[in-house]
């Protein structure tokens, strides 16, 4: 276990994998499950590239020249996915974290 409570949180936390925060003792521990999703990697014989997509997570596809090339590429978008985005809350809105278990 590292010790993270000198990390402020929007450094710790990684989207891509499911986490479990425990405040002991005064300190800040975090705990990673890994996330596993399909990727589905194809080869377009039209425009001679490959395509690589997420079917769980519409809109979440790349592509490349290689195979490689689209896997890696797959993998940036799969972190911009997940990254948050503004939202403008009404009154009364609340915004929580939540966990699949």
């Amino acid at each position: 276990m590292k010790d993270l409570a000198s990390k402020s949180p929007n450094s710790i936390f990684r989207p891509s994998a499911l986490s479990l925060l425990c405040f002991c003792s005064g300190s800040f521990f975090i705990y990673y499950e890994l996330m596993r999703l399909r990727l589905v990697v194809e080869h377009d014989s039209e425009t001679k590239r490959w395509a690589a997509f997420f079917p769980e997570l519409p809109g979440c596809a790349s592509a490349g020249d290689t195979e490689d090339e689209a896997i890696q590429n797959a993998k940036e978008v799969l972190e911009l996915w997940f990254e948050p985005t503004p939202v403008d809350l009404s009154p009364g809105a609340k915004v929580l974290e939540v966990a699949l278990t």
